[in-house]
């Protein structure tokens, strides 16, 4: 029987992210199979960087669809982000060491076959319709996310 990895990825920073998706695609590497649950600012690293669906949503979705980030490479630091300058810096320093950015991880955890839960009600609250997520997103409820979390032999909460 396959080992089991849940994470829950409630943050949306972008160091955060980084490490979500570096403990994903290792597990997958060591044959475990990996379900990510995104909840809240976490389903912003999932939002494709050029769809919003503006139409059918209220002033406040649609403000808050503009103002969130969009995608990987949209999501700021957790700490000494300072406008911005931090996360350019850290960038660099990846660049240096040559490594691969959140964009990367995300796209090999997508070849890799993780699996990818959005949120119902994270979605239903901040106004982001399953289309402006990438289409590998299947929403689910809690109590869908739990039963998943109680089969995992562990669960990270990121």
């Amino acid at each position: 029987m396959a080992k089991k990895l849940n994470i829950l990825m409630f943050s949306g920073d972008y160091d955060k992210a980084l490490a979500a998706l570096i403990l994903a695609n290792t597990a997958k590497q060591m044959d475990v199979d990996v379900t990510m649950f995104f909840a809240f600012w976490g389903l912003c690293l999932l939002r494709k960087e050029d769809k919003t669906d503006a139409e059918e949503k209220s002033f406040y979705e649609k403000l808050f669809s503009y103002m969130a980030p969009k995608g990987p490479e949209d999501l700021p630091l957790s700490k000494m982000n300072f406008g911005g300058i931090g996360k350019a810096m850290m960038l660099e320093m990846m660049d240096d060491n040559e490594s691969p950015k959140l964009i990367d991880f995300l796209n090999g955890a997508r070849k890799n076959g993780v699996k990818f839960y959005g949120c119902k009600l994270s979605m239903e609250i901040m106004g982001i319709g399953k289309d402006e997520l990438i289409p590998e997103v299947e929403v689910v409820d809690a109590q869908q996310y739990l039963k998943d979390a109680l089969e995992a032999d562990m669960q990270l909460f990121i």
